[in-house]
């Protein structure tokens, strides 16, 4: 039998319960905690926060610097019902919070921006710390699992628990790293309750590619520097982005790869693969790639005048030996051609839980602002809802402005009733 939980009511006598412990969750709390609302926050986890200290190991990067008109197109198709969120907590808001924390930030060469220390753990101390003092209640090991007699459904530590509320935020993220508490089990629950959902789906992601064996276990691993990628987009054109990624023993992975990773996933949703092709010398124009390529080698092989001439060698010189026949190799014209154009074909993304992010969750239309049309009272943030984002800040950037979102709308319908 389910034990009822037992919480002190706040002096407005008003309670929300904020399901989930990421950015959004967090953000929701410290909204509602600062307009007099109690607000007990649950988790699945032992503490909160987790996927967010991962996510800073290699820098936390928290936004991007550059123009907001730029940064807005970044959220793709979901821009426009993202727009308002980000209009009231964007990028300089972001920065002005973390301040206000304690923290200093600055902005790196490529326009990212991070904490003055690089590292999330004290950011989330500090945040953390703000909650309790506003009088946030935490509840670890607590999982979600839908309501019963209209009262929130809870696993806790000690057996199922049942939390009333007069409104609740749920931000239980998407479905990468499950590891760490995003699982997406929570969709099944929401559909049952006739919520229209996307099916979750990798976003930020490596794509499996059918290598040779020989040339899997020579390059996996290695990293493909200064090259750049043109891809099909949505809309039927060519994206070309420049940068880096990695070769692994089953395909590519890396931040070039996952700049274009929705694109390419929808292409493979749509035609069984997807095929991108590489430029191995973006700092070469193709009339000095081919000039180069048909100078006289002597006696040279093809590889060691490709490395003298072009600076082509390892990993590069591999992949097109990988991609190209013998006799293309062999035909200095085609061989010029694929140096700037070397097509490689993807067969899939690479599974949800290797993702950085998901896409899909709760669809738009089913949203009133920010509230469950099916469930008055439900509010959802963060990557529960379908929309994706590139790395670089843009994917914490609106899971804040979600989770202050959904604790506006909450307010405003609490007030109203």
């Amino acid at each position: 039998m389910a034990q009822q939980a037992a919480h002190t009511a706040s002096p407005a006598g008003l309670r929300v319960a904020v399901v989930g412990g990421g950015p959004a969750g967090l953000m929701a709390a410290q909204q509602l905690a600062l307009a007099g609302v109690q607000v007990d926050l649950y988790d699945a986890m032992p503490s909160v926060g987790r996927k967010f200290l991962l996510a800073g190991r290699g820098g936390m990067n928290i936004t991007h610097a550059e123009p907001y008109a730029q940064f807005v197109t970044r959220y793709g198709a979901s821009a426009v019902p993202l727009r308002p969120m980000l209009d009231a907590f964007g990028p300089q808001a972001v920065r002005d919070w973390v301040h206000g924390l304690g923290l200093e930030t600055f902005v790196g060469t490529s326009g990212r921006v991070f904490p003055t220390d690089m590292k999330a753990a004290p950011l989330l101390r500090a945040w953390l710390h703000r909650l309790r003092v506003a009088g946030v209640q935490f509840h670890m090991r607590h999982r979600w699992l839908g309501w019963r007699d209209g009262a929130l459904l809870l696993q806790g530590p000690e057996g199922e628990v049942l939390v009333q509320a007069d409104a609740v935020v749920l931000a239980l993220g998407g479905g990468s790293w499950a590891r760490l508490g995003s699982d997406g089990s929570w969709l099944p629950v929401l559909v049952r309750h006739g919520v229209a959902v996307a099916p979750l789906q990798p976003a930020n992601c490596g794509f499996d590619v059918d290598w040779s064996s020989h040339f899997s276990a020579r390059y996996a691993g290695e990293p493909l520097t200064t090259v750049a990628i043109a891809a099909r987009t949505a809309d039927a054109t060519m994206a070309y982005r420049q940068g880096q990624f990695v070769v692994t023993a089953g395909g590519v992975e890396g931040s070039l790869i996952y700049a274009l990773s929705a694109a390419l996933r929808e292409q493979i949703n749509a035609d069984g693969h997807a095929t991108i092709y590489l430029d191995l010398l973006p700092d070469f124009s193709a009339e000095r790639v081919l000039a180069e390529v048909q100078r006289p080698r002597g006696a040279r092989s093809m590889a060691s005048h490709l490395q003298s001439r072009l600076g082509i060698k390892g990993v590069k010189a591999g992949l097109l030996r990988e991609c190209l026949s013998k006799e293309a190799y062999a035909d200095t014209a085609m061989l010029a051609q694929a140096i700037k154009r070397l097509p490689l074909r993807l067969l899939r993304p690479r599974p949800i839980d290797e993702a950085i992010s998901s896409a899909g969750g709760v669809r738009w239309e089913a949203l009133q602002g920010c509230m469950l049309a099916a469930l008055p009272g439900v509010f959802v943030a963060g990557e529960m809802v379908d929309w994706e984002a590139p790395t670089g800040g843009y994917l914490l950037t609106a899971c804040l402005a979600g989770g202050q979102a959904a604790a506006r709308d909450a307010l405003q319908w609490l007030a109203a009733r």
